[in-house]
């Protein structure tokens, strides 16, 4: 079998501010590749955007994982989107993406990932 390429898209998060909304969960016993994460501001002001990797996986001779963020409290300008990630990142199964915003329903999100074939 081969690798699929797949993509997540959310028009507006999170439900409340302060609240952060999962838009991805990684299914048990698989992985992938996220090829990149992008947050857009649709408010009509300025917002802050964070993105959080919540992992309870614990790798061979390490301590467990625990949630951390890929990017905290970003400003995003009315009209603007940000790429989140520089380069490509692993999550592992069962691994959650979670976005937040400083106002309620007003980044749009678009992350592609690329599932791996077990």
């Amino acid at each position: 079998m081969a690798n699929l390429f797949k993509s997540v898209t959310r028009a507006a998060v999170p439900n409340g501010a302060g609240t952060a909304e999962t838009i991805f969960t990684q299914a048990s016993g698989t992985r992938c590749v996220i090829l990149g994460l992008t947050l857009s501001n649709i408010h009509n002001a300025q917002v802050t955007a964070s993105v959080i990797l919540s992992s309870d996986t614990t790798q061979s001779n390490q301590v467990a994982n625990t949630d951390a963020f890929i990017i905290k409290d970003a400003a995003i300008p009315v009209g603007s989107s940000l790429s989140v990630l520089d380069g490509k990142m692993i999550v592992n199964g069962t691994d959650i993406i979670k976005v937040d915003c400083s106002v309620a329903d007003k980044v749009s999100v678009i992350m592609s990932y690329m599932e791996i074939d077990s």
